[in-house]
């Protein structure tokens, strides 16, 4: 850990500290708990520091740092500007062209099945998946072997809960 020479160690842990309880909870959202938007923010405030500027205070570094990158991982993974992206992302292969009528029944139990399956994996995806199956979900490159793993684990946590492969 990069420690800035006028402070020690725990004074830098309780800025961090500080800053994140202050900003993580603005930042709670498409269903990230708050412990996990809270660690990352850590993780983000931990690699900012060999980036600080000892002439200025810590806590307002961390504040602007951390409120600028939060802003755009929701920019970059949450606002599509291009429609037919948007809908990969949103409901991927669940819509056919006929579902894509505003108030189509077939679309509206779509939802719901999306909706429910997201539920289910966010309940039931154990810890060590978690970050992998976030960068499969945002298009971030993920190992191949490790790609399959999750995926795999993903179809029997779906097939399980009477959500067929389609």
């Amino acid at each position: 850990m990069h420690v800035p020479s006028n402070m020690t160690e725990e004074q830098v842990v309780e800025e961090i500290n500080i800053v994140v309880n202050r900003i993580a909870h603005k930042y709670t959202f498409y269903g990230y708990e708050i412990q996990d938007i809270k660690q990352e923010s850590f993780i983000i405030c931990m690699e900012a520091l060999p980036r600080y500027d000892e002439e200025r205070p810590l806590e307002n570094f961390l504040s602007v740092h951390l409120s600028n990158r939060l802003k755009n991982f929701v920019r970059d993974n949450h606002f599509i500007k291009d429609e037919e992206e948007k809908r990969r992302v949103v409901m991927p292969g669940q819509l056919s062209n006929e579902a894509q009528i505003v108030g189509d029944p077939v679309e509206d139990q779509e939802k719901m099945d999306y909706e429910a399956m997201v539920r289910i994996l966010d309940i039931k995806l154990p810890a060590f998946y978690r970050e992998d199956y976030l960068k499969i979900i945002n298009d971030v490159y993920v190992p191949k072997k490790r790609r399959e793993e999750v995926l795999d684990f993903i179809y029997d946590i779906l097939e399980e809960h009477g959500h067929a492969e389609g």
